[in-house]
């Protein structure tokens, strides 16, 4: 038997018999054994990935399974990494669910959820029909929602963010289902491989139109602007391990499906698909971070960065197909395998940071950063995994995004025209004009990436404890405690030791674009056919090493001419006392200063309330000041849609009065309208 079919059948099993745990063990033991088999699937899914990454192939057709079209099963390369980043999310969230589960989520709906959704996790990207894939990705919607409101009963805005996210994941299933449908109408069935040999047959016309349908629907699931408001509400009101289950699995599916579609099913297609891809993901990158770095709530913040990081990985697939479209095999798998590495270091560092949130939130019972701080002292686990993740977003060595940004500009820059000649690798007017702005907003989102996590680590876990939940939090059970663990130790190997997955990822980018192997080196990355090189090992030790020489060096130098003991002294701080916390910035405060030089885009709303004395106007009693910054998106394009909406519902109910004669009246003159049309066609 294949290993990937066993694996994979592992993998199905397990998730089944946890589902099934969940619904006849008792409370006591049900999360211990839910969590155990789960991660016993994501494990299997892993491997099944893993030995699809590394260039084996296994399909199966069941056709009795599903009515009319069967299920059909095809694992590939492409398959196997989304495969094997599912399955390794899976294990670190399962692990940390069995000690978060305690505080009410043990039930068996919430329970039965969790595997279901990891089983469809596992099964979207190894569809090989178009009925098999809308299936799973349907699964994977509807069970993802129940974990959404699992908690509805504790806060009123969960409701809302289930709402949205019904709402915005639905539509997008529409789109998807519509540009799926009009690929596989000339084929001589819905499976990938027939869909793949009909699409030449397709008019560009219709190629486009399914193209852009596809982008939006599967554009929605990764939480690309302006596709985006469900992301920031879902992501903070679901449970932390689904939440890290969601942002670091699940949204990854929306670029597979982009991938898929534009690269695989229809071959590449044209310049403009993937201009208009490039030009979403840098968009969504710029103004997720913008929005994540002026955020205090700890969860929101985390979702606005998960939009930022799947901005950037559509940067990295827009540039691989303007490559590819352009004659330039060599950069689009450079740049493709650029992205499918932040795939797999985003789910690294996102999974332990949504995971250490968690923890914290369970400690505190707040996700504000201005109410936190000092958890340094009695969360020092957490507070570690935490700062790994933190290191790992800020695209600064040896950071995880640092590597796969690093190698996604350098395909970037290389695509660009060379001074003085009048040759380009990319002959046209827009790319050359597009390609710089998207270095530049690469740019711009690690600088802005730095800070808001600075912000976020410094204000919310090493600053002084600014409310009593904070300065009572303790540490978090060993299960949770193993979880974060499992993301911070995958942070670190990726950052440090990308080449163990980079060649592999190469391979997989160059079968899809058909080109040689873009990525060589052990220990260093060499880029093949243009000039680059890094090693992310080497320069990590050198800074380990630079630190313990900044630390010790002085240390021993100072012991070494000591003369007598030494004396503690209270810092100098210049006559004002010790310092409070009342005097320390605040997540607000610290983001204040970029917040005033965006001003324009982000469009902040202030108010201020003036309380006169009743005898006087001109003494005042209180001021109030509000300040808010508001998604701009939602403010312009979803604000007007709901009012528009709920105006037409006001309208609507004007004509349901209740009357049986004037339903009736309705009827007749619908026929009369459809007897006169019929006459005059």
């Amino acid at each position: 038997m294949s290993p990937i079919a066993a694996a994979l059948g592992a993998a199905v099993g397990t998730a089944l018999a946890a589902v099934v745990a969940a619904l006849v063990v008792r409370r006591g033991a049900r999360p211990v054994l839910v969590g155990a088999l789960t991660a016993a699937a994501g494990a299997a899914g892993v491997v099944a990935g893993a030995a699809a990454s590394l260039g084996q192939r296994w399909s199966v057709e069941l056709p009795a399974v599903l009515p009319l079209s069967g299920v059909v099963v095809a694992v590939d390369g492409l398959s196997g990494v989304f495969l094997a980043v599912g399955g390794a999310v899976t294990v670190a969230a399962s692990v940390y669910g069995i000690g978060y589960a305690r505080h009410g989520l043990d039930g068996r709906c919430v329970q039965a959820a969790v595997p279901m959704f990891v089983l469809s996790l596992l099964l979207v990207p190894v569809a090989g029909s178009v009925a098999t894939f809308l299936v799973c990705w349907e699964l994977m919607a509807l069970a993802s929602l129940v974990l959404v409101i699992a908690e509805h009963r504790r806060r009123v805005e969960v409701a809302s963010a289930g709402r949205w996210y019904a709402v915005m994941t639905h539509l997008g299933f529409v789109a998807v289902l519509i540009g799926l449908l009009l690929l596989s109408a000339p084929a001589a069935g819905d499976s990938f491989a027939a869909v793949r040999a009909a699409a030449p047959s397709l008019s560009p016309s219709v190629a486009g139109l399914a193209f852009v349908l596809c982008l939006v629907g599967f554009g929605a699931k990764s939480g690309i602007v302006p596709l985006h408001a469900w992301l920031p509400r879902a992501h903070p009101e679901a449970p932390s391990h689904v939440s890290a289950l969601m942002s670091a699995a699940m949204v990854n599916l929306g670029v597979y499906g982009i991938v898929r579609v534009g690269f695989d099913l229809l071959s590449g297609g044209e310049r403009w698909w993937w201009l208009l891809v490039l030009a979403l993901g840098a968009g969504s990158a710029v103004y997720g971070i913008l929005q994540a770095v002026i955020s205090t709530d700890l969860k929101r913040l985390l979702a606005y960065s998960t939009t930022e990081n799947m901005g950037l990985v559509l940067v990295g697939v827009g540039a691989s197909g303007l490559f590819a479209a352009t004659g330039n095999p060599v950069l689009a798998a450079l740049a493709l395998a650029a992205a499918l590495l932040h795939v797999l270091g985003h789910a690294a560092f996102k999974t332990a940071m949504f995971l250490s949130a968690g923890s914290v939130l369970q400690a505190t019972d707040t996700r504000d950063l201005d109410a936190l701080g000092g958890l340094r002292a009695n969360m020092p686990l957490t507070t570690a995994a935490f700062g790994s993740g933190a290191l790992a977003a800020s695209a600064l060595p040896p950071g995880t995004a640092f590597v796969s940004e690093w190698v996604l500009v350098q395909a970037l820059i290389h695509g660009l025209p060379a001074p003085g000649t009048a040759a380009s690798i990319v002959p046209s007017i827009v790319p050359s004009i597009v390609l710089p702005i998207a270095v530049a907003a690469v740019a711009l989102t690690a600088g802005l990436s730095a800070v808001t996590f600075v912000k976020a680590f410094g204000v919310g876990f090493l600053a002084r404890p600014r409310s009593d939940a904070a300065a009572q939090a303790r540490e978090s059970p060993p299960t949770m405690i193993i979880g974060m663990a499992l993301a911070g130790l995958a942070a670190l190997g990726v950052a440090v030791a990308p080449m163990l997955v980079l060649p592999t990822l190469g391979e997989v980018a160059a079968g899809l674009i058909g080109s040689p192997a873009p990525v060589a080196g052990v220990i260093t990355i060499e880029l093949v056919g243009i000039a680059g090189s890094l090693s992310p090992l080497l320069l990590a030790v050198a800074l380990a090493g630079a630190s313990v020489l900044v630390v010790t060096v002085p240390r021993l130098l100072l012991v070494r001419r000591a003369r007598r003991p030494r004396r503690t002294a209270r810092l100098w701080d210049c006559g004002g006392g010790p310092l409070t916390e009342r005097m320390e910035y605040t997540a607000t405060s610290f983001a204040e200063p970029l917040q005033r030089v965006f001003d324009d885009v982000l469009q902040p709303v202030q108010d201020v309330d003036v309380t006169h004395l009743r005898e006087s106007r001109y003494l005042v009693s209180a001021v109030a000041y509000r300040r808010r910054v508001p998604d701009r998106v939602e403010r312009r394009l979803y604000d007007p849609m709901l009012a528009a909406a709920a105006a037409w519902g006001r309208a609507g109910r004007l004509l349901a009065t209740g009357s049986v004669h004037r339903y009736l009246g309705y009827g007749f003159y619908t026929l009369c309208a459809l007897l006169v049309l019929l006459v005059i066609a």
